[in-house]
């Protein structure tokens, strides 16, 4: 089943964060929060104006992302844990 977001809403999956830390502290899995970063597997057209010109996404699929730590709705699809947000809970993209 293919999921497509609609309006300014993106699909994200969520990237699993370091099992060390940056001094090579083995973190276990009790202590790990849920990562705040993940890659956009699909993203809707955009928000539309009053008018109803539309205003097109800043992010596009494939894009890596920050997003706030209690940002989206989790959803799965196909078996896998994703989530799903609007364009405006996207904190930044990563390069």
């Amino acid at each position: 089943m293919a999921l497509k977001p609609l309006h300014d809403r993106v699909l994200v999956e969520r990237v699993e964060s370091e099992e060390k830390t940056a001094g090579g502290l083995i973190i276990p899995e009790s202590a790990k929060e849920k990562p705040a970063e993940g890659m956009i597997v699909a993203a809707g057209e955009g928000a539309r104006k009053d008018s109803g010109e539309l205003i097109p996404m800043a992010v596009k699929e494939g894009d890596k992302i920050l997003f706030g730590k209690w940002s989206g709705t989790e959803v799965t699809v196909d078996g896998k844990e994703l989530l799903i947000m609007k364009e405006s809970d996207i904190l930044g993209i990563l390069s």
